[in-house]
This record gives C-alpha cells, sequence and structure tokens, in this order.
C-alpha cells in the first residue's frame, strides 16, 4: 500500500543522507552520549543529525543518530554496543542502505573503558591496554577484577 505525502512527511524527521552511516534503534536518551564516545564535538566536517525519544514499533522510544561522509571502525561501532545493545548500524551510499547489521557485545574488552580502579595496572605507565570481560553482573576487569554496572559511559575512552 502507497503511503501518503502526509504519512511520509510524518515519519520523516530529518533529511535523507547520499553518504555516511545511520545508528538506528539507539536506546531512548542515549543519543548524546553516542555522540560523545564517537568523539564528535562539532568541529569536524561532517554534518550530524540527532533524533531523540522517536516513536517505534519494536521499542517505547528510540535515537537516531546519522552522520554524513563517514563510516563507523569496528570499535566505534563496539562502544555503542556497550550503551545501546540494540543499535543498528546501517551504510548510506549514494542514498540507499548498502549494508545494515546489528551491533553485538563483545566478550572481551580491549582499550575501550576505562578501569575505575585507581590502583589498576591498566591507569599506570605500563604498556598495557585496559581489558574487561562481558559477564551478566557486568564489565569485570582484567587485571584486578574491579567490576563496572552503571554509569558506564563515563568510563569509555
Amino acid at each position: 500500500m502507497k503511503k501518503t505525502e502526509a504519512e511520509e512527511n510524518e515519519r520523516l524527521l530529518v533529511r535523507r543522507i547520499k553518504n555516511g552511516t545511520v545508528i538506528d534503534h539507539i536506546q531512548g536518551g542515549e543519543a548524546l552520549n553516542v555522540v560523545k564516545i564517537l568523539g564528535i564535538t562539532g568541529t569536524t566536517q561532517e554534518a550530524l543529525s540527532i533524533a531523540t525519544n522517536v516513536p517505534s514499533r519494536n521499542m517505547e522510544c528510540k535515537d537516531i543518530v546519522k552522520l554524513t561522509n563517514r563510516e563507523l571502525s569496528k570499535e566505534e561501532v563496539d562502544r555503542i554496543a556497550l550503551i545501546s545493545p540494540r543499535a543498528t548500524i546501517n551504510i548510506i551510499r549514494n542514498f540507499k542502505v548498502c549494508e545494515k547489521k546489528g551491533v553485538e557485545i563483545p566478550t572481551l574488552i580491549e582499550g575501550i573503558v576505562r578501569c575505575p580502579n585507581p590502583g589498576c595496572i591498566s591507569n599506570t605507565n605500563e604498556p598495557i591496554q585496559s581489558k574487561f570481560k562481558v559477564q551478566p553482573k557486568g564489565l569485570c576487569c582484567h587485571y584486578c577484577d574491579w567490576v563496572i554496572t552503571k554509569d558506564l559511559t563515563s568510563y569509555i575512552i
């Protein structure tokens, strides 16, 4: 069934992008955290669109982030998975979705999260990266067993 112009306009909150990435199905209220962990400050070249608390059929509400002329690295996708495990990544080329994938939380996270324990060896001048095991109770530091259970965004590097 073809949608009327009014119905289509109701759904279209932000203009389509020619090339770039659309991060969809972000947990409601987390879009600004996604932008933060991607290191987007407004001083870079890509155009950024953010929609928050958008009605969704599959979620109570969702956020959407659109980035022009940028495709995300695996490490960036892993960071997003930590704060929004239901997010989907859509790669756009010439106005068409050419790749769509869900995020996956890895079982081991390296160099993405900083250990909150000031005595942890990963917080010293040793030449090692932080390492966390993903467990049902939270993220467990590989070196000191410190567990992060909430406010993960403040520990993402």
